[in-house]
């Protein structure tokens, strides 16, 4: 054996004992007398919210949404919190106008650093328009919580915006000071807002912290990420990451169905710089689409740079398993449906007086997430005992078909959709209103060193360049992987014709991501589903 593979071997040998002999700890709580913000979220009431804005204000949320306005915010009628501010929240798919129903961010103490709500200093009211249990969030923030990771508070209300009756909302607890010293000892470290679809690599906004903003412990983590040498890589990353949380949070991630999350498509999430460790320990967010799929796999490699390079240690990939295990008995169906149906017994109370016909569908949806948490727990325990995944096998120069496309966008109005044209299926982008459309279809494949060509047979119709992109590869319609430069940029209207790139896999195996592209101002593209496929070209270094 080399001195490298001796090297390897070794340090294989040290993590797989350093993690046999310790039970999981992720972060718990910080112990700490009951206060204010304890006895709201337990009391299962949902207060009735009025959320009272001046026309000035009205004004400013439907041209610049995202900024704050100031507002007055009526509690039950008689309590008043009169100096509070509001703005819209939301990214794409979850995103409505001020006109519509859209979701809010409120910030107490903004204005007056003493305000409180129940103890809240930031709390958000999601309308939830992709949940419409209203349970989604709930259920995957409790359980997280009783995985012993650091997650946000439930509770709910009924919803007022001037005189609008916007119905019922869910209210959530801020990413701030006041969830941090629940869970931290020390809460002055730097918090970060994952954004939307940005992996560690980007420049993400700091939200708490105090210190210099140059961002030195995310290019810390970020680097030991990168770093080529696995066995340096897999030494420097316990030197930035709590790595217990990280394995808990990737299993809770993964069982709950979050594909919305960090690990699987590198998005809703907040990252916290423990000053106490100067690890980083991992937040979830936008929990309102879990458990839409019972059969989801727990199994596949995340796409996300730091849980791709975990699961790329076998050891660690063996104590996530392990991990899986000791997490399965919270997702005891029985227990699961017994909790959702005390809750839906208030929310559907609250329904009938809000809004009849939402309430008439309520029971069939609360019915429907019940019988996929069924089918969950039995799933995850067929899972349990399932071999890891392998590598797409391929035959000699025989292209491989690829099926099970998801969609991606940056924007909030493109339009992705599943079509048939001449009895052929066609997976689609196009353009919306706001002339700015960057948005994509992609899946992810297990591969293993090599050379690989991605093909398809694509259309553009009037595509027109973003102003920022530089004219070149890249602009337009293409296809690329996700951490590669498109070689081809499509412009203007071309019929169906055949295009491909080539990529090589250096390293012994990897998860790969496919990206189906639309960078454009104008216009639309299209690919055949039957064309798309990947040709293994050589064995490579």
């Amino acid at each position: 054996m080399s001195s490298s593979g001796r090297s390897r071997t070794a340090v294989l040998a040290a993590f797989a004992l350093l993690l046999a002999s310790a039970e999981p700890a992720p972060a718990q709580a910080v112990k700490r007398e009951p206060d204010e913000s304890d006895a709201f979220f337990k009391s299962g009431a949902i207060p009735r919210l009025v959320v009272e804005i001046d026309e000035a204000g009205c004004a400013k949320l439907r041209t610049e949404p995202r900024k704050y306005v100031p507002a007055k915010l009526r509690e039950n009628v008689k309590t008043v919190y009169p100096d509070v501010s509001v703005r819209l929240k939301g990214a794409a798919g979850s995103f409505r106008e001020f006109d519509d129903t859209p979701s809010l961010t409120v910030s107490v103490d903004r204005e007056d650093e003493d305000q409180r709500f129940h103890g809240l200093r930031k709390f958000h009211l999601n309308k939830s328009p992709q949940d419409s249990t209203y349970l989604h969030e709930f259920l995957g923030s409790e359980l997280f919580r009783a995985a012993g990771l650091p997650a946000p508070r439930i509770a709910h209300a009924r919803v007022w915006i001037n005189q609008r009756d916007m119905g019922l909302y869910v209210v959530k607890e801020g990413f701030d000071r006041v969830l941090l010293r629940r869970w931290f000892e020390k809460p002055g470290g730097n918090l970060y807002d994952g954004g939307f679809c940005q992996d560690i690599d980007a420049d993400l906004e700091r939200d708490e912290g105090k210190g210099k903003e140059d961002r030195a412990d995310l290019v810390r983590l970020r680097e030991a990420c990168r770093e080529p040498d696995l066995v340096k890589r897999w030494a420097r990353i316990p030197e930035v990451v709590d790595m217990k949380a990280f394995i808990s949070y990737m299993a809770m991630e993964l069982m709950l169905g979050h594909w919305d999350g960090y690990c699987q498509n590198r998005n809703n999430y907040r990252l916290y710089f423990d000053p106490a460790t100067g690890k980083a320990v991992f937040i979830p967010h936008g929990m309102d689409q879990i458990l839409g799929d019972p059969e989801a796999s727990i199994l596949d490699n995340p796409i996300s740079l730091l849980g791709s390079a975990v699961m790329k240690n076998p050891a660690w990939r063996a104590e996530f398993r392990k991990r899986v295990g000791e997490l399965l008995p919270l997702f005891n169906a029985d227990r699961l449906k017994k909790r959702v149906d005390d809750v839906a017994a208030r929310l559907e109370a609250a329904l009938r007086t809000a809004d009849k016909a939402q309430s008439q569908g309520f029971g069939a949806a609360v019915s429907g997430l019940k019988a996929r948490l069924e089918g969950r727990e039995k799933s995850l325990k067929e899972q349990r005992g399932q071999p890891d995944p392998r590598p797409l096998v391929f035959a000699a120069n025989a292209p491989v078909r690829l099926a099970r496309w998801h969609t991606n966008s940056e924007c909030e109005d493109a339009a992705l959709e599943e079509t048939k044209e001449n009895g052929a299926d066609l997976l689609t982008i196009a353009c919306g209103k706001s002339g700015r459309c960057v948005a994509s279809w992609r899946r992810g494949v297990l591969l293993a060193r090599g050379r690989y060509r991605f093909q398809a047979t694509m259309r553009a119709k009037g595509v027109e360049p973003l102003p920022e992109d530089p004219p070149g590869p890249g602009v337009g319609a293409g296809l690329r992987t996700a951490d590669g430069k498109r070689a081809d940029g499509w412009l203007g209207s071309v019929e169906f014709r055949k295009v491909e790139g080539e990529f090589e896999v250096p390293e012994e195996m990897a998860d790969v991501e496919l990206v189906i592209e639309l960078r454009a101002s104008k216009g639309a593209m299209a690919v055949r589903a039957d064309s798309l496929s990947l040709t293994r070209v050589e064995g490579g270094r």
